[in-house]
């Protein structure tokens, strides 16, 4: 395989939009990437040749790079030439261009909430139905995707206005091999399973979890995370959609149920390292410290794909660390539950440039070159999943393609009140005492208190 490797001069080049920026990787040069896509793709737009478009996005430093590179080669397919600038403050550049009739061509949404406020504006522009028929088709769980960027545009009328791209998985438990092996556990292989497992260690004299919920300013949040994977475990995705808009009250029995559910692992201080009180204080980036200490503080961690970021220098995931799927109940009814979340892209001109855009995110080679890279899931069945990087990457795009159900982190689908204040604040709350109905109730009030 013959690779070019980012040099300065490339990435500079790369991270201003200039012309001659090169391709990661030799068109041709990697068999695991479909070519023959891009030919494809080259020759249903002929006449772009000479377009130029913008691209907005929340993606900075080394994703901004990645992104670049995938970027060149629509670039050298069509002769158009797409520019994409990253913003740290995206949401709300994003609006403010909006409303001053300034907006880019082209935006990558972190959040389909906001993409949902601005297509309901009439500042996007719908990919029509043979699009959401494509992503139904050759996504994975394709009715969740396409479900996740359709909605009601300024007419009332339900359509898909964003494409999504770029994914994350949420649903993972974190573990240390050799204690497993010198524990003699296994790994569970359904929802029950993982609570005997959890009883099992603490009868054993153990501690099985290690939660921590600290995060500064944002103090709580992975509790969220937590109670949404469990709603997907305890009631079905319809329930769950219903809730992160409110269609089911917050203190719905379902939701209280949830939450309890949760305290089942986090409030048992034979289940927690350092004892209950030590899941509010204990910052997230330090929680999976008991992983690897010895002997282990604890033997199981849930946290989202980004967490192996704060384990202990030159740890090797997939040996000196591994993770398994958050399993689903064992009764199979409500299927293979992913949370997780990722990027949405939205048109917001008439470029033609920017809507062929979207057309080169459906070929295989645009998500299997920036596999071959880093940093990048996708939950597409066309893409070769040999093209991953990396063994580890390679793992978490199989259980999204393992999927039956994906679902975006509900909190980033609710109001900022609500799920980045006051349920994040509540599950403080109920780690220190208060009850789920007690909790439960004050959010559905604030939640009532924004209407």
């Amino acid at each position: 395989m013959k690779t070019t490797l980012f040099t300065t001069a490339a990435i500079i080049a790369l991270g201003a939009g200039m012309a001659q920026a090169e391709l990661v990787i030799e068109p041709g040069s990697d068999d695991r990437i479909d070519w023959a896509s891009l030919d494809e793709f080259k020759a249903a737009h002929p006449d772009l040749e000479g377009e130029s478009f913008d691209i907005l996005g929340p993606w900075l430093g080394g994703d901004q790079e990645l992104f670049a590179s995938v970027i060149e080669y629509f670039n050298d397919a069509t002769g158009a030439k797409a520019n994409y600038s990253g913003s740290d403050s995206f949401e709300q550049q994003i609006v403010i261009d909006s409303e001053a009739g300034s907006p880019p061509d082209m935006a990558v949404f972190p959040q389909p909430g906001l993409a949902a406020d601005l297509a309901k504006r009439g500042f996007l522009r719908p990919l029509g139905d043979e699009t959401s028929q494509w992503l139904k088709d050759n996504y994975a769980a394709g009715d969740s995707w396409a479900a996740l960027g359709t909605y009601a545009g300024q007419d009332g009328t339900e359509q898909l206005f964003a494409f999504p791209y770029k994914a994350d998985v949420k649903s993972l438990v974190w573990y240390v091999p050799e204690n497993f092996e010198d524990a003699g556990y296994e790994v569970p292989e359904t929802y029950e399973d993982m609570k005997t497992l959890t009883q099992q260690i603490a009868e054993e004299g153990e501690t099985p979890w290690c939660i921590g919920l600290g995060s500064g300013g944002a103090t709580g949040w992975p509790a969220t995370d937590w109670v949404e994977d469990l709603m997907l475990r305890t009631s079905s995705p319809e329930d769950y959609d219903a809730w992160t808009s409110n269609e089911m009250p917050f203190n719905d029995p379902k939701v209280v149920a949830a939450v309890d559910e949760f305290g089942w692992f986090a409030k048992n201080p034979d289940y927690v390292a350092g004892g209950v009180g030590a899941v509010s204080s204990t910052d997230f980036r330090e929680s999976p410290a008991g992983l690897f200490a010895s002997p282990p503080a604890c033997y199981m961690h849930r946290q989202a794909s980004f967490i192996p970021t704060f384990f202990p220098e030159g740890t090797i995931v997939g040996e000196d660390a591994d993770f398994f799927y958050m399993p689903a109940p064992a009764s199979g009814d409500l299927g293979q539950p992913v949370l997780g979340g990722g990027t949405m892209f939205a048109v917001m001109s008439d470029n033609p440039a920017a809507m062929a855009f979207v057309d080169f995110l459906k070929t295989p080679a645009a998500h299997e070159i920036w596999m071959a890279q880093k940093g990048f899931l996708t939950p597409y069945t066309g893409a070769n999943p040999d093209a991953y990087g990396d063994e580890t990457l390679k793992r978490m795009g199989q259980i999204l393609l393992d999927a039956t159900v994906f679902r975006f982190d509900g909190s980033d689908l609710m109001p900022g009140a609500i799920g980045a204040g006051a349920f994040w604040t509540g599950m403080i709350d109920f780690v220190g005492g208060s009850s789920a109905q007690e909790v439960t109730d004050r959010i559905q009030d604030t939640w009532a208190s924004l209407n």
